[in-house]
């Protein structure tokens, strides 16, 4: 490919199930998410990144707090979120505890900002639904000036102007690197490329190949723009185990749990095991033994010319010791091989 493709994980924090078959305590979901990170800084997993949510069936709704608790314990592996759901939040504030973690981490901490595939943070936080587009548009605008790390003057609607105001803590390498998660609208692609910052591709459902298009418009907007060019990265669902059937059949139950719990809300029928296996063969799923999940993110990487893949590894209820399991396989054998099939 000509250039380095970074191998990360994402996690939301999934409630899993303990041995009893009964729901975890978020508590204790949240030290496992510590734990979980630490082993995939031991494989040689090169980012991880944590979710926010605001509702019962994932435990974290402070990934810079937990990020920070990795910090602590990690040493080289990248910390970002998956995302930070800036339309409910405070660009300053957020801004002020990525920062906060990058000092923490010696430099490791980035960010993904998005509007949340939910919207439990509108009405905990105050914010009407119908300026969904508003807020997130305005807010980026200030963010993007935030990590220029030089006196802000900024006015919009949705919180108080700044007129030259710096912000701390300051970085000690400027700037904090910060992806824009787009779900596959072209606006939001060519929002990504007016400010010049990195895209990173949610692909949840459908094959990889068909959000081909939209890298292309990436690159064709930041010329426009004047911009740099900037990585481009793909974050999806996935399981590893030590053979196809084995992935499958582990992981087929939970994601149904999960994936059916979600549906019911938002009106979609229930997940069919030959939908399942369709997704796994044909789309986003990427299930299965370290090869035949290596052989599909070097297929996805060719084909969006991407510079990172994080498989989202936690799933509904899987439990704690088999999504370790999957960090395991996924750094000592997945991303070599990888490698190596990019490589070649």
């Amino acid at each position: 490919m000509g250039k380095h493709l970074e191998l990360g994980l994402d996690t939301f924090g999934d409630v899993t199930i303990g041995a009893d078959g009964e729901p975890l305590h978020s508590a204790v979901v949240i030290r496992n998410v510590v734990d979980e990170a630490v082993l995939a800084d031991g494989v040689a997993v090169d980012f991880i990144g944590v979710g926010e949510h605001h509702r019962e069936d994932f435990a974290v709704s402070a990934p810079d707090v937990v990020l920070a608790a990795i910090a602590g314990r990690t040493k080289r592996i990248r910390l970002g979120s998956a995302v930070t759901v800036l339309s409910s939040d405070d660009p300053v504030r957020v801004f002020q505890r990525f920062a906060t973690l990058d000092a923490l981490s010696g430099g490791r901490a980035e960010i993904i900002l998005g509007r949340g595939s939910f919207t439990e943070s509108f009405p905990l936080f105050g914010f009407a639904l119908e300026d969904y587009e508003k807020l997130f548009a305005e807010k980026l605008q200030l963010f993007a000036e935030l990590i220029k790390q030089e006196p802000v003057t900024w006015s919009g609607d949705t919180r108080a102007a700044l007129n030259g105001q710096r912000v701390y803590p300051l970085l000690q390498k400027a700037p904090l690197k910060t992806w824009v998660g787009v779900g596959g609208t072209p606006e939001s692609v060519v929002r990504a490329a007016s400010y010049g910052l990195p895209l990173m591709l949610a692909i949840i459902g459908g094959e990889a190949a068909r959000f081909a298009p939209y890298v292309d418009l990436f690159e064709r907007a930041l010329k426009e723009f004047g911009k740099p060019m900037q990585p481009v990265g793909v974050h999806s669902p996935g399981h590893v185990a030590a053979t196809d059937s084995a992935a499958r059949d582990a992981y087929w139950s939970h994601y149904k749990v999960m994936r059916d719990r979600i549906g019911k809300e938002r009106g979609w029928g229930p997940m069919s095991r030959r939908e399942f296996d369709h997704e796994v063969d044909q789309g986003a799923l990427y299930v299965g033994s370290p090869e035949t999940v290596a052989r599909k993110i070097a297929v996805t990487a060719k084909a969006l010319k991407a510079d990172r893949f994080d498989l989202k590894y936690s799933a509904g209820p899987l439990p704690h010791e088999s999504l370790m399991s999957c960090i395991e396989l996924y750094g000592t054998k997945v991303i070599p091989m990888v490698r190596d099939m990019l490589a070649s």
